[in-house]
């Protein structure tokens, strides 16, 4: 028996801007599926049921996508803590988007940033000094790039109130609203998803750590049991992310597939579908477009470029650029 469309409930104007707002999207997915040839609408029916909320009832879109933590502690990968062009490159790409749906749809968008480096900074080895500067920095390049009518952000400092530490705000929202660890290993060994989303975050968190003096399989059993604890404050973060903002449409900078709740969006172009601009610098190759690299590699066929005194990115020398093995 087929399954009804999931904006069947709504007029045939309100489903017709619904895919069109959808349509804007696919260009932008971020995904490890490799027949996006085929995506159509229609295959995302979750997406639809989200995006037709706001339709139905003529509302704003409100986006959401948790992301944007904090830079990468590896000095292999990034300039240093604070954010440089790439996460300015994808705000503007974020902003741009909201134009676009502008354009076929009159309330327009509005995308909220969920900085969650607080969530699970101390299992990342970052500081939460550095996630504050990284956070006030991105505000201020939001502002300064004029974007403030269509970005928006949120962390957990707008959270439990401003008497609560840290470490008792992360703590607090684990404990009531994180899965067990128990069942996120019986998920992993159960879902292909999730399976994929631990590998990844094990993957970052090896290639994130600078200074282990133990063996290199000792490091990879400390990061899968860290990756466990990361992804256990992921789902917290967006349990908390609902419960603040309980209408939204799921975005998501991790691959995701047809089907998923959340949708994965591709900020800039990169050559490893879970890299990020904040574990990498962003190189200028000599054709004016961007790409997403780990600086060594960067520093390998670029020249370092600054602004306003800090780096900024790296801009290709010659006419091929390749790609460092």
């Amino acid at each position: 028996m087929s399954q009804p469309c999931a904006v069947s409930t709504l007029t045939p104007e309100a489903e017709r801007i619904t895919h069109r707002i959808l349509a804007l999207l696919l260009p932008h997915r971020r995904t490890l599926e490799r027949d996006t040839h085929l995506d159509t609408t229609d295959a995302f029916p979750e997406q639809l049921k989200q995006l037709g909320d706001f339709v139905r009832n003529n509302e704003q879109v409100i986006f959401s996508v948790p992301g944007f933590p904090c830079k990468s502690p590896n000095p292999d990968k990034v300039f240093n803590h604070l954010p440089d062009h790439g996460e300015r490159l994808a705000l503007r790409s974020l902003h741009s988007l909201c134009l676009e749906i502008e354009k076929v749809y009159a309330p327009g968008a509005r995308l909220l940033i969920c900085s969650d480096g607080h969530i699970f900074g101390d299992v990342i080895g970052v500081p939460d000094e550095h996630i504050d500067a990284y956070g006030d920095e991105l505000r201020a390049m939001i502002h300064a790039e004029g974007l403030a009518d269509h970005l928006g952000t949120f962390d957990l400092r707008d959270v439990y109130g401003p008497d609560l530490s840290y470490d008792e705000k992360r703590r607090t929202a684990a404990e009531n609203l994180g899965p067990s660890v128990e069942e996120l290993r019986a998920e992993v060994r159960g879902n292909d998803s999730t399976l994929r989303m631990y590998r990844g975050i094990t993957r970052f968190l090896v290639e994130d750590t600078s200074d282990w003096e133990g063996s290199r399989s000792a490091l990879q059993r400390e990061c899968r049991r860290r990756a466990y604890e990361v992804i256990l404050r992921s789902r917290a973060w967006s349990e908390l992310i609902g419960e603040c903002h309980p209408r939204n449409v799921r975005l998501s900078i991790h691959p995701q597939n047809r089907g998923e709740e959340k949708f994965g969006i591709r900020l800039l172009d990169a050559g490893d579908a879970w890299m990020t601009p904040w574990h990498s610098v962003p190189l200028r190759r000599t054709d004016g477009t961007w790409e997403l690299m780990h600086r060594h590699d960067a520093q390998k066929v670029g020249r370092e470029v600054h602004r306003d005194g800090r780096p900024s990115h790296f801009e290709a020398i010659g006419d091929d650029i390749g790609r460092p093995s």
